[in-house]
């Protein structure tokens, strides 16, 4: 039987040290990082991964998992003390996780006094955490304009525990926390069209991160204003942020970080006009996913995955900045894919594009109509802007009934 009350137990959950935690009640129960790893759904390198993190951030589900499968107590993990008991208990993970800030915030003293004042300071960040990973989910199937109020109450919350944080080990946990919450209200104020609050909010963000002393936090947060640079056609300023980006990658920083800067620079060198470059930046986005097979979730602060099929839609992406109507038509098969819908509009618009290069004008159309739905129904200023630019970049004196119709929809609409 395990001592739960052991000095190497006790010492490695006091420090954040999970996967220790993991390590050490593996072992003891004779099991293999391969056992575990079927038993999680993981491979046996990310069980490695996991137990030689340190005191960086853990996935939740994936200590939730773990506690499950080794009998740990909860809270030797930082999760709430709860039972982990239910076979089903993986597929409610993400369902738990939707809870709002201010419930996280409220088991916060419950937790404090269950397990003692020196947990509240692994508690409150965790919680916070946990809340910020669910208004990113909750992205996916929320209009951005009902979500953006909350998670700006959210950041100003976390912003305002971190200047009154006690220590200085907990201002830099929650620096971590803030930034990622700042970035998520980038997106979501990008998303309804205000690019300018937007660029503050990724440059806060990447402050933040910064503060939190995470460097795979930090290249995160300066990828994403390049990406948004890109977009927004600021191509040197989007190549010369990719490349800062990259100067916070340790030797041992995950594949997807490597593989998502490169798609990231592949789209500076399309808002450039550099097709040759934005390919090889492609290509070697492709080698990196490849050279990385292992099945795990994405690491921290990746919620969704990035995948071969994400590549092929940065491609397209840069075929419709390019006017490569043969990039965009490759890419394609990747839209069933997206399980997030406004980045499935965005690509079908980039699709549509596509089309109306290649002449196909009701084809085209047909699929900008179905990405204005899409916009339509989350309220994106984005996603209906991009398709009136569409709209603009196709001319003639008597548009076909498809055009017709899309101009239909459109009239009248103000986001």
């Amino acid at each position: 039987m395990v001592n739960w009350n052991s000095a190497a137990v006790r010492d490695a959950s006091r420090t954040r040290n999970y996967g220790k935690v993991i390590e050490l009640v593996r072992t003891h129960r004779r099991m293999t990082q391969v056992q575990l790893g079927e038993a999680c759904g993981l491979s046996q390198s990310a069980i490695s991964r996991l137990e030689k993190r340190g005191i960086n951030p853990y996935p939740m589900d994936i200590l939730l998992r773990a506690a499950h499968h080794l009998g740990i107590p909860p809270t030797l993990l930082g999760l709430a003390d709860s039972p982990v008991q239910s076979p089903t208990l993986a597929r409610n993970v993400e369902r738990r996780q939707f809870l709002g800030s201010a419930a996280a915030i409220a088991a916060v003293p419950a937790l404090a006094a269950a397990t003692g004042p020196s947990d509240e300071a692994e508690q409150q960040p965790n919680a916070l955490q946990a809340a910020t990973t669910a208004f990113r989910r909750l992205d996916g199937s929320t209009p951005s304009r009902d979500l953006s109020g909350v998670v700006h109450s959210h950041l100003r919350l976390i912003q305002g525990l971190a200047g009154a944080a006690p220590s200085g080990t907990q201002r830099v946990r929650l620096a971590a926390v803030a930034s990622e919450a700042a970035s998520l209200a980038a997106w979501l104020v990008w998303d309804m069209g205000d690019q300018g609050s937007a660029r503050s909010l990724y440059g806060a963000a990447f402050k933040a991160a910064q503060s939190g002393g995470n460097p795979l936090l930090a290249a995160y947060q300066v990828g994403s204003l390049a990406q948004f640079e890109a977009h927004a056609g600021n191509a040197a300023q989007a190549l010369g942020l990719t490349r800062r980006a990259r100067t916070f990658l340790k030797p041992d920083s995950p594949p997807v970080a490597d593989a998502w800067l490169s798609s990231v620079e592949a789209l500076g060198h399309a808002a450039a006009g550099d097709r040759r470059s934005a390919d090889r930046a492609l290509v070697r986005s492709r080698a990196a996913i490849q050279a990385d097979r292992a099945a795990e979730p994405p690491p921290w602060p990746w919620v969704f995955s990035f995948t071969e099929s994400k590549i092929a839609s940065f491609r397209a992406t840069c075929g419709a900045k390019l006017g490569l109507s043969e990039w965009i038509s490759e890419s394609a098969g990747s839209v069933p894919a997206l399980g997030h819908p406004k980045q499935r509009a965005l690509l079908l618009l980039d699709i549509a594009a596509g089309q109306l290069s290649a002449g196909r004008i009701e084809a085209g159309f047909a699929l900008a109509t179905q990405a204005l739905e899409i916009g339509l129904h989350y309220r994106s200023g984005r996603i209906v802007e991009r398709g009136r630019a569409l709209r603009r970049s196709f001319s003639t004196t008597s548009p076909p009934k498809v055009v017709r119709e899309f101009d239909e929809r459109l009239h009248g609409v103000y986001l």
